[in-house]
C-alpha cells in the first residue's frame, strides 16, 4: 500500500475494528465519533454490520429488554461525566456484554489518573471493565474496554480533518498573563515561546497529547516516519509531544515510509481565514448554509424541493435535512471532489452536468440550455426527480450536492461576499495609506442596522441609516471584516499616544454601533449567539438587560 492510499483508508480501517464489535448490539456513540462516522459511511455502515440501533451516548437513552449487548463509542477519558452517562444508559437497561471503545489512548488514561510509571498492559482498561460488570449487576457479565482512534474524517481523497479537536485552540497573548499568574516572579514566562507543557492546565496537556497520540496513530498504520516542522506556540507544544511519544521512537525504527507534517498555529494567519478572496463553491455552501447540528464540517441540505410538500408561514413540515457527506456513490464522490477543489464556475457548470446526465439515465423531460447555470435551472432540474421514486433513490446523492449548490447561489446573504471581498481591498490599501484610527473610521459608515419593519418606528439616535439592501454587510459580516482588519494591524503605522487615544475613542464607537446592529437583528446567527452573553454580574438577571454584551479577541481586547 502506498503511503498515500494509506491515509485515505485510514479512518475507514479504524471504524473497521468498531464494527466488528457491532454484531446484535445497540450502539451508543457521542457526537464528535458520530462526526467521524458521518464522514465514513454513516450509520448504514454500522446497519450493515448488524447493530440493532444507533442512538446517542445520552444519559436519557436505553437499550430495551430484548436487547443484552452494547457499544459505547466515546471521544473522551473514561471517567466523570461519561462514566456517569454510561453508568445511567446501563442502569435504564438489560445489559449483559458490554463493550467500550475510546479514541483517547491508555497511556493517556495513565497520565489523567496521575500515573507515571511504565505499567504492564492495561490497568486502567481492566478496572472500567469491572465497573462496567458491577453496572450491569453481575461480575460473570461480559465487558470490554479498547483504543480505538476514530478521530480522522476523510473530505476527500487528499483532505483528513479531526473534529474531535476542533476547539483546541491556539494559546492567545492572554494566555501568557494566566499562566503566569500562578508562577513565582522570578519563573514566569516572557512570551508564547517560552511556556512549556507542564504550565499548562491538566485538560490542555491531556488533549495536547490525545492530538498527538491519534498523529501517532495514524503513523503507525502507514509505516512512515514523520519529520515535524512547527510554526506557532501551540503547534510547537504538539510537535513536541509527537517527537517525545513513548511509541514513535520505536515507529521510526521500523518505518518505512518518510513523510513531513507541518503544524500550524491559526491564528498567525487570520487574513486566510476570514478574507473572502477564494473562489470555491465549498467554501461558500459552508459559509451560507446552517450548519449539521453537532458537526463542524457539514450543513443542512433543505429537502423541500424533492417532496410535494408546501411550506408556508402557518405550516413548517418536519424534514430531514440532506447534507454533503455523500460517501456511497462513486460518482457522488467524483462530483464532491470537484466542487472541492475547482473554482466556482467550473464546479457549478460540473453539477448540471452531472444532473443532465442523471435525468438522461431516467428518461426525464430535461430541457436543455447552454450559458450561465442559475439556482433556478439547478432547482427545476432537481424537480424532475421527485415524481420517480426510484430515479430518485437512486442519485439521491447528487441531488443533495445540487440542491446544497442551488441553496447557495440564491442565498441572500451570497451578494455580501463580493462586498467583503471589495472592503478587504480597499482596508489593505487604506493601512498602507493612513494611521489605524483612521482605517477604523472607514467601518464606521458600515454599521448599519436591519431595517424597522413597516409597522415599528425607527430607532432614535442612529444617524447612520438602516440597512436594506441583501449586498449590505449584516453583524456577522461585519464581526469578520473586524478580524481582518486587526489581524492586519500590525502593518499600520506606527502609532503615539494621541493615536492611541484616538484608536480607543474610535473603537468605542464602533462597540455602540455593533451592539445597536445586533440588537436590531430578527434573528442572531449561531455565530452570534456564542458571542453575545450576559455580563456575569448581571448573569441572574440577564433575560432582562436591554442590549447583548459581546466579546470580540482579533488582536486586541475591547473591553
Amino acid at each position: 500500500m502506498l503511503p498515500a492510499e494509506g491515509f485515505t483508508c485510514f479512518p475507514g480501517k479504524m471504524w473497521d475494528k468498531v464494527l466488528s464489535k457491532v454484531k446484535k448490539a445497540v450502539v451508543f456513540m457521542d457526537d464528535k465519533c458520530a462526526e467521524s462516522l458521518h464522514w465514513s459511511g454513516g450509520a448504514n455502515i454500522v446497519f450493515e454490520a448488524g447493530a440493532r440501533n444507533l442512538k446517542q451516548f445520552s444519559s436519557f437513552e436505553a437499550g430495551g429488554e430484548n436487547e443484552p449487548k452494547a457499544v459505547f463509542v466515546v471521544s473522551t477519558l473514561l471517567k466523570g461525566r461519561t462514566a456517569d452517562i454510561m453508568k445511567d444508559i446501563i442502569g435504564l437497561s438489560h445489559f449483559q456484554y458490554c463493550v467500550v471503545f475510546t479514541t483517547v489512548a491508555h497511556s493517556i488514561h495513565l497520565i489523567a489518573n496521575n500515573v507515571t510509571a511504565e505499567l504492564e498492559g492495561n490497568p486502567v482498561f481492566e478496572k472500567f471493565e469491572e465497573k462496567l460488570c458491577e453496572w450491569m449487576g453481575d461480575m460473570n457479565y461480559t465487558a470490554e474496554v479498547m483504543h480505538a482512534p476514530v478521530v480522522f474524517t476523510r473530505v476527500s481523497q487528499q483532505l483528513l480533518l479531526v473534529p474531535t479537536f476542533a476547539h483546541l485552540f491556539p494559546l492567545l497573548p492572554q494566555d501568557l498573563d494566566t499562566i503566569n499568574i500562578k508562577r513565582p516572579e522570578k519563573k514566569r514566562f516572557g512570551s508564547l515561546t517560552d511556556v512549556d507543557m507542564p504550565s499548562l492546565t491538566p485538560e490542555l496537556q491531556i488533549e495536547i497529547k490525545s492530538l498527538a497520540s491519534a498523529v501517532n496513530s495514524m503513523f503507525e498504520f502507514t509505516s512512515t516516519r514523520e519529520e515535524s516542522f512547527a510554526v506557532g506556540p501551540m503547534s510547537r507544544l504538539i510537535a513536541g509531544e509527537l517527537a517525545n511519544h513513548p511509541q514513535a521512537k520505536n515507529r521510526r525504527k521500523t518505518s518505512t515510509n518518510k513523510a513531513s507534517i507541518v503544524f500550524i498555529d491559526r491564528t498567525l494567519d487570520l487574513t486566510g481565514a476570514a478574507g473572502h478572496h477564494g473562489d470555491s463553491l465549498v467554501e461558500k455552501i459552508l459559509t451560507v448554509l446552517r450548519r449539521l447540528p453537532g458537526h463542524t464540517a457539514d450543513v443542512q441540505v433543505d429537502m423541500l424541493e424533492l417532496t410535494n410538500l408546501q411550506r408556508t408561514p402557518d405550516c413548517q413540515p418536519t424534514l430531514a435535512p440532506g447534507c454533503l457527506a455523500q460517501t456511497q456513490s462513486p460518482t457522488a464522490r467524483l462530483l464532491w471532489e470537484t466542487m472541492l477543489v475547482s473554482k466556482q464556475k467550473e464546479a457549478v457548470m460540473e453539477v448540471r452536468r452531472q444532473l443532465v446526465e442523471a435525468a438522461s439515465k431516467e428518461n426525464l423531460p430535461i430541457k436543455m440550455s447552454l450559458g450561465r447555470v442559475t439556482a433556478e435551472q439547478l432547482s427545476s432540474y432537481v424537480q424532475l426527480f421527485r415524481s420517480n421514486w426510484e430515479a430518485l433513490e437512486r442519485h439521491c446523492e447528487v441531488l443533495q450536492l445540487a440542491l446544497a449548490t442551488a441553496q447557495t447561489l440564491r442565498h441572500p446573504t451570497l451578494p455580501r461576499w463580493d462586498t467583503c471581498l471589495a472592503l478587504e481591498r480597499l482596508l489593505l490599501q487604506a493601512l498602507g495609506d493612513s494611521d489605524f484610527a483612521g482605517v477604523l473610521r472607514q467601518l464606521l459608515p458600515l454599521m448599519k442596522p436591519a431595517a424597522a419593519p413597516a409597522d415599528q418606528k425607527p430607532v432614535s439616535g442612529s444617524s447612520l441609516g438602516s440597512r436594506s439592501g441583501e449586498d449590505e454587510c449584516g453583524p456577522d459580516e461585519l464581526l469578520v471584516l473586524l478580524v481582518y482588519l486587526y489581524s492586519l494591524a500590525a502593518e499600520a503605522q506606527p502609532a503615539d499616544d494621541e493615536d492611541e487615544e484616538e484608536v480607543e475613542k474610535v473603537e468605542r464607537e464602533l462597540i455602540g454601533a455593533l451592539t445597536l446592529v445586533i440588537t436590531r437583528e430578527a434573528e442572531l446567527s449561531p455565530l452570534l449567539q456564542k458571542l453575545t452573553v450576559p455580563p456575569p454580574c448581571l448573569q441572574s438577571s440577564y433575560l432582562d438587560f436591554p442590549l447583548p454584551v459581546f466579546v470580540l479577541v482579533a488582536g486586541r481586547v475591547c473591553d
